[in-house]
């Protein structure tokens, strides 16, 4: 009976239930904490945008602010706290020095190394070493693609 009841569900109640789990997932990660003594524990909004950062490093605030979706007050706030714990470097760019560059640092990137292996760690020990994390990769990117631009069109309304 219950695999009729799966066969009838909607495509919305699939992708809410892939919701509930990355969130649950998520969740059971932040649990967690860390291992190392090392690690330096981030909010949501913290590792929100060094997660943007690490790949555009250099990024003006205004340009975090987009991508990420923080609101400006709550970006400021966000900075102070990264900058208070060493993860991140404001720089005055080279071209205009009207405009701050924000940069991770090197402790953000050690960190950031340090926060990935453990996470890997634990989902593989959870998952097992086969469970379609190749294909998961490609479906998850393009999932957060779709919602950021979801978000982004959104706002320009």
């Amino acid at each position: 009976m219950a695999a009729k009841r799966k066969a009838r569900r909607s495509p919305e109640e699939a992708w809410a239930d892939v919701a509930d789990l990355v969130l649950e997932i998520a969740r059971e990660l932040q649990f967690r904490g860390y291992k190392s003594p090392d690690a330096v524990s981030l909010s949501p909004s913290e590792g929100t945008l060094m997660r943007y950062l690490f790949p555009h490093p250099g990024a003006l605030s205004s340009e975090l602010a987009e991508a990420t979706g923080l609101q400006r007050s709550n970006l400021s706030a966000v900075l102070r706290g990264l900058e208070e714990k060493g993860l991140i470097e404001r720089v005055a760019d080279p071209d205009d020095g009207r405009f701050v560059r924000i940069h991770p640092t090197p402790r953000a990137i050690s960190n950031y190394e340090l926060v990935q292996r453990e996470w890997g760690s634990a989902l593989e020990a959870a998952a097992g070493v086969d469970a379609g994390v190749d294909s998961l990769l490609p479906a998850l990117a393009t999932i957060k693609a779709g919602l950021v631009d979801l978000r982004q069109s959104d706002a320009g309304r």
